[in-house]
């Protein structure tokens, strides 16, 4: 049947009535709920209590990061996933993808300062200066002290402390710019 064949009254029932979701519509719903519903479960617990959960998906999710067993884990969480389905769930995921966010963000920016340091090793004095462009509030000396004691360090095949102490300092710097 298509919309020529429906009367008027037919076609406003038609066109205003929610669209029935398909069964496999229906099925990627609930497992990607399920799935967010693990990924909490693995969640670290400082960042798992920033995300709001009721009481019954708290418990739930509590109870399965002390579970060991596979099978009764694995039925904790089909149990998780059907809490997800019950709730509202889309203030979880939204706390849960700003912790994901959150994340990404860190990670950028601990390879973005990892590229400083190693751009530093690698090219010398033309790093330090692009870092001074970047960072005006660059120590000059005591980079080039932390610079001159890696690749004392290198030389010698000793532990890289003065390349952690470099990455400090980088870390501070971008932090207070």
């Amino acid at each position: 049947m298509n919309h020529q064949d429906l009367s008027d009254d037919q076609l406003e029932f038609y066109d205003e009535g929610p669209e029935e979701k398909s069964k496999s519509q229906r099925k990627r719903e609930s497992d990607a709920l399920q799935a967010v519903g693990e990924a909490l479960v693995e969640l670290p617990a400082k960042d798992l209590a920033r995300i709001p959960m009721p009481e019954p998906l708290a418990s739930a999710v509590q109870a399965a990061r002390g579970m060991r067993k596979h099978g009764a884990l694995k039925r904790q969480r089909q149990y998780i996933g059907k809490i997800m389905r019950s709730i509202d769930a889309a203030p979880v995921i939204a706390a849960y993808e700003a912790v994901l966010d959150r994340d990404r963000l860190a990670n950028a920016h601990f390879h973005h300062l990892e590229t400083w340091r190693d751009r530093l090793l690698e090219e010398g004095d033309s790093a330090v200066e692009a870092l001074i462009e970047a960072y005006p509030g660059v120590d000059r000396q005591h980079l080039r002290q932390l610079l001159r004691g890696v690749q004392r360090e290198q030389a010698q095949g000793k532990a890289p402390s003065s390349a952690r102490n470099l990455f400090r300092y980088l870390r501070e710097l971008a932090e207070n710019h």
